[in-house]
């Protein structure tokens, strides 16, 4: 079962409808001493190595809590579901890599607003393949006195936990997105300039670049192309934000809107000059 699955965190964790009304009431025991206040950094590694080598990397965890407290570190495996969350797995999952994994302890004591240093290890086999090794080293309570919280008829246990995303690059590896096509999509609530890619190469892929934009009123903008990974296989589309107006409001474009420049990844690139949209001003931008 996916760890995120009915499970609040301060990582961009995936979840269920029922979930995310229990994490909404997350806040109502912010100032619980039982609930979470771990910090990690950073949020992921994107590493590089061969066959035999052996990686040493220190990430940082913190207490934000007033007390003393324990934390529990571990391994998992991950995938991106179709609304861009991460869904955490405990069982290892088909070619993982995680037997190569080795973290420096399981549970760490921290002091009061303390922060410290974490190892850990990737031991690539001597005759690993080529590949992109996917994991996350996960940070939780280590005997967590879980609250429960209601959403209607049910209950849920109300526990954080923080997901540290990390990719190695075993050998000669490499991303090679193909654009599908440029046009509308939904993006937290609202239709939003979008690209989306296929990735039919051997490692994951991050789009980036900003791109100019007109709209049907004639004013200009500045649009930025999200950098969110696209895994080896998939097809996914990625938000291209505006940029806010100094009043920090999300412009009210008005369509058709003509996108031009390039989106770049690693290996590769793609020029835009595409016209998306029709009709009555949709407001686009994040939230």
């Amino acid at each position: 079962m996916a760890l995120s699955s009915i499970r609040c965190s301060r990582s961009t964790l995936s979840r269920s409808a029922g979930a995310a009304a229990a994490c909404a009431l997350a806040l109502l025991v912010a100032s619980d001493a039982r609930s979470f206040a771990g910090l990690v950094s950073p949020p992921r590694f994107e590493l590089k190595a061969k066959a035999g080598d052996v990686i040493r990397q220190v990430l940082e965890i913190g207490n934000d809590a007033a007390i003393p407290d324990e934390f529990a570190v571990s391994t998992a495996d991950w995938t991106l579901n179709a609304k861009g969350g991460v869904d955490f797995s405990e069982p290892l999952a088909a070619g993982s890599c995680r037997p190569w994994v080795r973290i420096e302890r399981h549970v760490v004591a921290m002091q009061p607003r303390a922060v410290r240093k974490f190892r850990f290890e990737v031991h690539i086999p001597p005759d690993a393949p080529a590949q992109e090794c996917r994991f996350a080293i996960v940070v939780e309570k280590a005997k967590p006195a879980v609250p429960e919280v209601v959403a209607g008829n049910i209950q849920f246990p109300l526990q954080g936990r923080i997901g540290v995303i990390v990719y190695v690059a075993v050998g000669d590896v490499l991303p090679k997105l193909e654009l599908r096509g440029v046009g509308l999509q939904d993006f937290n609530g609202r239709l939003t300039p979008s690209a989306t890619f296929h990735n039919g190469g051997t490692s994951h892929g991050r789009p980036e670049g900003v791109l100019d934009g007109v709209d049907a009123s004639g004013k200009s903008y500045e649009f930025v192309v999200s950098p969110f990974p696209i895994l080896p296989g998939e097809t996914r589309s990625v938000a291209i934000w505006p940029q806010e107006a100094p009043d920090r409001k999300a412009p009210d474009l008005v369509y058709p809107l003509r996108l031009k420049g390039t989106i770049e990844w690693e290996g590769g690139k793609q020029a835009i000059d595409s016209t998306i949209g029709a009709g009555s001003p949709v407001k686009a931008g994040s939230s």
